[in-house]
């Protein structure tokens, strides 16, 4: 039986509705968060990578897979690869000339990505959130976000397992009189803070929807306002990790601030 995934699913919504933008950001914010297993010529060297570069008439391209299984089906052959996300693969061709051809004959998300498109996206994940200081005077219910940016919300904190205990989305007043909505993550990991605030801003710029802005803070379990998040807050619970299982943040391939070296 073969398995529908995420990208096969968001491939399809963007193709059935070509003219709907908000169905190729979805497949776009899919395809960056995604795992993806890149062909190479041999081995990976530490950190550096030998993929196999197509020529075809659209210009040059590497392959890629969402699953393993994939990419066996396609060389039919045991071969080399790399796993990295798509964040990662899009920033280390960004600028090259070289596009993904995706789960190409193996998978109904098959696509070819063109380089432009890549450079694109690697803009857009690279953009980091502004970080500002400001008292909030009153906490209250999250109103008027639309709910394709909560549904955007949803997915991207359920994969962000073991980052923090929960999320809280709420409509804020900060001391100055402005106004506004506010996610605050309670118990979150010192190291996964940034990653928490790109992903908040992230499923803002792929909801497709001039949705403004959305404050991202981080508390602890003892702090005054938890109870007021807890109290007033659209909640997300971030999935938990098995007991036996160690969260590595910053794992080979999955940090974009240290892409692999492409030979």
């Amino acid at each position: 039986m073969n398995e529908t995934t995420p990208l096969d699913m968001a491939h399809a919504a963007m193709t059935a509705h070509p003219d709907d933008d908000s169905a190729r950001l979805r497949f776009y914010e899919r395809l960056g968060d995604n795992e993806l297993f890149l062909l190479l010529t041999e081995e990976a060297q530490g950190d550096s990578l030998s993929p196999e570069v197509f020529d075809v008439a659209d210009g040059q391209f590497v392959l890629a897979f969402d699953r393993e299984t994939r990419l066996a089906r396609f060389t039919g052959r045991p071969a080399p690869y790399a796993s990295l996300s798509g964040r990662v693969l899009a920033q280390m061709l960004a600028g090259q000339g070289i596009g993904i051809g995706l789960n190409l004959d193996v998978a109904p998300s098959s696509i070819l990505i063109p380089s432009e498109a890549l450079t694109w996206l690697s803009e857009t994940l690279g953009h980091a959130p502004d970080q500002i200081t400001s008292r909030i005077a009153e906490v209250s219910p999250p109103a008027g976000l639309p709910e394709a940016v909560i549904a955007a919300l949803d997915t991207k904190l359920a994969m962000a397992v073991g980052y923090a205990r929960a999320a809280y989305l709420v409509s804020v007043v900060h001391e100055n009189g402005s106004r506004g909505h506010m996610l605050g993550f309670v118990a979150a990991r010192p190291e996964a803070q940034a990653a928490l605030a790109r992903a908040a801003g992230e499923a803002l710029t792929f909801s497709g929807i001039e949705a403004g802005s959305i404050d991202v803070a981080f508390f602890e379990e003892t702090d005054g306002i938890t109870a007021k998040l807890d109290r007033f807050g659209l909640r997300f619970d971030l999935p938990v990790p098995p007991e036996s299982e160690t969260i590595e943040l910053r794992a080979p391939g999955s940090d974009p601030d240290k892409p692999p070296i492409l030979r």
